[in-house]
């Protein structure tokens, strides 16, 4: 019989969650002697739910469903990898509650190399966006896979970070592999699934249910070397994530934000606990002994020359968004030549327009003696 059908079944019965699943392997040895086992001897096993007792010795309504479901999933394209799999990620593999199943969407060998996860607020600030973004790009130039959640904000820039710098990115979800959530995201998800894998314990058909996105996240850290926390409030979801991967054993990495910011709050604790407070990817690397890490200074984008007026209006720019008023007045020149200016620097990808007539600078000031 197909392994891969054995687990399934066991999946599919109630109250077997990955921790009882677990604590049955060690006793029994694989799927199939869970399967097969009298209920005298399963009766043995204290820790069993009577569902869960029940469902085992009458196997044929989940075995049922365990055909249905591995029809569903190869019509879909999907893979499955099975705790005992060859292919299954061996760092996931050593956590306390492995998923007995991986539902895979795109590469599955992409779950046994190098990664990081980089975790953040869904209501992210604009630098928290763009920090995410930044630092995928970076790690993902180290060939580091980057893998989130898939939700908006810091998941969905480092996901698109990792994708723009030709990386590879593991997104893990909180429902069913024939569910997109949010649907936001539809594009993102097919760029993924060409340059990547898209990753579920859950079967198909499951909703994504608040409930489902904490126990999703140990497998986000399951995943990686380390975690790298963007933006977390000081009630965040993201926290869960951070303080899992210190249960398993993996190193915890925050971005420092602004003190008054309440996104940062989190990150702000997490620094104070021991993480490792990171400017830049190369923070990362050196941490982990990875790879020779660049310098700091080759990571940041540096502006060309420019003529005096649009160095004029670049160089009162911030970090830090600025209003269009607040430009005009400091750079003393008219309205529509300021205007000017700020397009085409962002046509540059120096500046960064937002919400409010706000701009931020992206890059660092010429350096003439670079």
């Amino acid at each position: 019989m197909d392994t891969r059908h054995q687990w399934l079944t066991l999946v599919l019965i109630p109250g077997l969650g990955p921790a009882t699943i677990k604590k049955l392997v060690e006793r029994f040895g694989s799927a199939r002697q869970i399967l097969t086992a009298s209920r005298k001897v399963l009766e043995e096993c204290t820790f069993l739910r009577k569902d869960s007792l029940a469902g085992l010795c009458a196997q044929k309504t989940f075995a049922a469903a365990a055909d249905q479901e591995l029809r569903l999933a190869e019509k879909a394209g999907i893979s499955l990898l099975c705790w005992d799999d060859p292919l299954f990620p061996p760092l996931l593999r050593e956590i306390n509650d492995p998923p007995p199943i991986l539902y895979v969407l795109g590469s599955p060998q992409l779950l046994s190399g190098p990664g990081i996860a980089i975790v953040g607020a869904r209501a992210a600030s604009s630098y928290g966006l763009q920090v995410a973004e930044r630092l995928a790009k970076e790690l993902a130039r180290h060939n580091l896979v980057i893998t989130s959640g898939f939700a908006m904000g810091i998941d969905t820039a480092a996901h698109r970070g990792a994708l723009a710098a030709g990386g590879n990115t593991i997104a893990v979800m909180g429902c069913g592999l024939d569910i997109i959530y949010p649907s936001q995201n539809k594009k993102l998800h097919e760029q993924i699934v060409g340059h990547g894998a898209i990753i579920s314990e859950y079967p198909l058909g499951t909703l994504p249910e608040g409930f489902r996105f904490p126990a999703r996240n140990r497998i986000i850290s399951g995943l990686s070397l380390g975690v790298v926390v963007v933006e977390a409030a000081h009630r965040s979801g993201t926290l869960i994530t951070a303080h899992q991967a210190l249960e398993q054993g993996r190193d915890v990495f925050a971005i420092p934000g602004r003190i008054d910011s309440p996104k940062s709050e989190g990150c702000h604790r997490l620094i104070q606990e021991g993480a490792k407070l990171v400017h830049t990817g190369a923070d990362v690397l050196e941490e982990l002994s990875l790879f020779t890490p660049i310098s700091a200074s080759e990571e940041k984008l540096q502006a060309p020359p420019l003529p005096p007026e649009e160095e004029k209006v670049f160089s009162f720019l911030d970090v830090y968004p600025k209003n269009i008023e607040e430009i005009i007045r400091a750079a003393e020149l008219p309205a529509h030549r300021i205007s000017e200016i700020l397009l085409c620097l962002e046509l540059m990808g120096l500046v960064a327009s937002l919400p409010g007539k706000q701009y931020q600078r992206l890059a660092e000031p010429h350096s003439s003696s670079v």
